[in-house]
């Protein structure tokens, strides 16, 4: 079995393989700056609980890292879709935080529009709406 790596050749491939690439760099930040991750979202961990800087590194890295690799080293349309499908329902939480946790600010806004985009680029491939 030869493997090649699928490059993107049409728009809607470019749209979804960067932000799948997106995706690998903040799972790269979350892996190997968790503290600086922190800090770009607004948390602290505590010195009472220093296994949180081990859940960016955990939980919140590998599935960047996981779901962003799949897509550009297979760039299969339902890897594109799960992509755009996640990142959406990211923005969905952010937005119930924003009616029931007093998060209206700007902050919120600001990473509402990238999730959105995130979401919306891959989505755009697997559901036909780019070529």
């Amino acid at each position: 079995m030869e493997f090649s790596f699928p490059w993107p050749t049409s728009q809607g491939e470019w749209l979804a393989w960067s932000s799948a690439v997106v995706t690998v760099l903040l799972g790269l930040i979350f892996l190997f700056a968790p503290r600086l991750s922190f800090r770009l979202l607004h948390l602290q961990p505590t010195e009472k609980h220093p296994e949180a800087v081990g859940e960016a590194r955990a939980t919140m890295s590998g599935f960047y890292l996981g779901v962003g690799l799949c897509c550009i080293l297979l760039a299969q349309p339902l890897l594109y879709m799960a992509l755009g499908f996640s990142w959406l329902f990211t923005a969905f939480g952010r937005i119930v935080s924003m009616l029931s946790d007093d998060g209206n600010t700007l902050y919120n806004w600001v990473w509402l529009v990238i999730e959105l985009t995130l979401a919306a680029l891959p989505l755009a491939l697997a559901l036909g709406f780019v070529p």
